[in-house]
């Protein structure tokens, strides 16, 4: 079975937790333990958040003269090397001997024209006060947005349109290799008139990038593990419910928050209206449990629309 897996930034970083080398060492050792025996049974593919890191070396980059500040493209391939290096070792030291695991830079295209361009909305970078964030907005140019009670920097989020490397990830994946791909929604590029390419100021919403790879390389499972047990019906209020199997079509009757679940909502609609196979969402701790349909949120289009525990 070949499952593409999108681990959530608590794979890598607790809310409210410094942003240490230490601190992401130790939440990544854990996601490989919950993936090492995916990795023994199936053909894997591992993407991953990068919101607060790509955020973090913008800030530090501040420090430097304008000239010399690296664009978010760059930062994007800085954070899918560091992040894709922690994530293959300590999946490596859990492995087999004989077995195989690689990290790929992965560049994907997106539409010059984009809407998100013109309205920033994908949170990066460190949580701050109020005031914090309308100095910085004032002193940088950036723009900002609430993030619960605190504020986060924004910036544009294009869809995602096409894997440039798909057909490298096909052959490594083919040969038996666990890879980790598309790291942060991959390395936003665009094709120039003369048909160069380049890379852009933004960054890819990562479950949206997962999915489309997920459908190009046919997987069986789509999986976004998060620190949500599953997608619930009126969440946040007393009577919140999860929501456990569930058609595409039954599941967009429900409301979901854009800053929540609604872009996993819609990457895995997409992955199941387009590919026909199955997928799933909730905790890290319970991926194996989620694939057997005894944990998370399932989505599949002949799937039973059922609320509540599973018997």
């Amino acid at each position: 079975m070949r499952i593409v897996i999108a681990l959530g930034g608590n794979a890598l970083l607790r809310r409210g937790e410094p942003l240490t080398a230490d601190n992401q060492r130790r939440n990544i050792r854990t996601a490989a333990e919950a993936l090492a025996p995916l990795a023994c049974k199936h053909e894997l593919v591992i993407t991953h958040g990068n919101g607060p890191q790509v955020g973090l070396l913008a800030l530090q980059g501040v420090a430097y003269k304008p000239d010399e500040i690296y664009p978010l493209d760059v930062l994007d391939a800085e954070t899918e090397g560091m992040i894709g290096y922690m994530i293959e070792q300590e999946l490596s030291n859990l492995l087999p001997a004989d077995s195989r695991c690689a990290t790929l830079l992965t560049q994907i295209e997106v539409d010059p024209n984009d809407p998100a361009f013109k309205h920033p909305s994908k949170p990066i970078g460190p949580l701050y006060n109020e005031h914090e964030a309308q100095s910085l907005a004032s002193s940088r140019g950036w723009s900002i947005a609430p993030d619960g009670d605190r504020y986060r920097r924004v910036v544009p989020s294009p869809r995602p349109r096409r894997i440039l490397e798909l057909g490298i990830i096909e052959l490594l994946v083919s040969q038996g290799i666990t890879l980790i791909c598309a790291g942060g929604g991959g390395i936003p590029t665009v094709f120039r008139e003369d048909g160069t390419l380049i890379g852009v100021e933004a960054v890819i919403d990562k479950d949206l990038a997962s999915s489309l790879l997920a459908q190009e390389l046919e997987a069986d499972v789509f999986l976004m593990l998060t620190d949500v047990d599953a997608v619930y019906k009126e969440w946040g209020k007393l009577g919140a419910r999860p929501i456990r199997g569930i058609s595409p079509q039954a599941i967009r009757e429900f409301p979901f928050e854009a800053g929540s679940m609604a872009p996993k909502v819609e990457a895995a609609i997409e992955f199941v209206e387009k590919s026909g196979g199955i997928a799933g969402i909730g905790a890290l701790k319970d991926a194996q449990a989620i694939i057997n349909g005894e944990a998370g949120t399932v989505i599949a289009r002949d799937a039973e629309d059922f609320s509540g525990e599973i018997e």
